[in-house]
């Protein structure tokens, strides 16, 4: 996989057949620009953390619910032009004025992969990550989520990818440097793990936590990890 864009955003409960239904209407369009999946997860596990949560990063109401999203490119160049288009296309800026969430809160950037485990099976399920981490412990990270991914895979899960931002824009409401309170030298890595099933996540999940190969002290990784976005969700669009 050559790039990933990546969303977080918030949707009104009410509005989720709305939203499935606008992001549907997108995909021909995107997929005409260059992209080769587009993903549409819907909160399912979002829990509230002490100091970073996803529904803080997209300051989402108490009525709304958290969207992981994501679209895969060929490579950067073919992102960056569907960027332009995306931004000039007089059918893009259409739809825009009908969006069924609050596109002022919604968080976006691009990232390269580092690390893509990808396998066989239908995604049922997937657990995102946001992750704050050193920009020179970068190798460092890569040795941990190469390790933790083999633990994942192991327990069930049929893809891990972890993504470096790369393209990161500071954003007047929300953004990824804010969502995980990024400090000076910190770069923000966008990952997901893909499961068969809630169930085999539930399971699998489990056993990762008591797996030997995942530092659960936070002093052991190299990231901060009480700074780290993670939640559980299921998808709604899958093209």
């Amino acid at each position: 996989m050559g790039y990933v864009e990546g969303f977080v955003l918030a949707v009104p409960a009410a509005n989720k057949d709305a939203y499935v239904r606008h992001a549907a209407s997108f995909e021909p369009l995107f997929k005409e620009f260059g992209v080769t999946r587009m993903v549409e997860t819907w909160g399912d596990d979002v829990p509230d953390g002490k100091l970073t949560d996803f529904k803080g990063a997209v300051k989402a109401k108490d009525d709304e619910v958290v969207v992981f999203s994501w679209f895969e490119y060929p490579d950067k160049a073919t992102r960056d032009a569907a960027n332009e288009k995306i931004m000039s296309d007089p059918r893009m800026q259409d739809a825009m004025e009908t969006m069924p969430f609050d596109g002022m809160r919604m968080i976006y950037a691009g990232f390269e992969p580092i690390l893509d485990t990808r396998g066989d099976g239908a995604m049922g399920y997937a657990d995102g990550f946001l992750v704050p981490v050193k920009t020179a412990d970068k190798e460092i990270y890569l040795e941990f989520a190469a390790k933790a991914a083999e633990a994942f895979r192991d327990h069930g899960a049929n893809r891990v990818v972890e993504a470096w931002g790369d393209d990161v824009p500071n954003g007047k409401v929300t953004d990824y440097r804010g969502a995980v309170k990024a400090e000076d030298g910190e770069a923000v890595v966008y990952s997901w793990v893909e499961w068969p099933s809630k169930e085999a996540r539930d399971i699998g999940l489990k056993k990762v936590m008591e797996d030997p190969r995942i530092a659960h002290d936070h002093d052991a990784t190299p990231f901060d990890g009480r700074r780290m976005v993670y939640g559980g969700f299921r998808p709604i669009l899958d093209a």
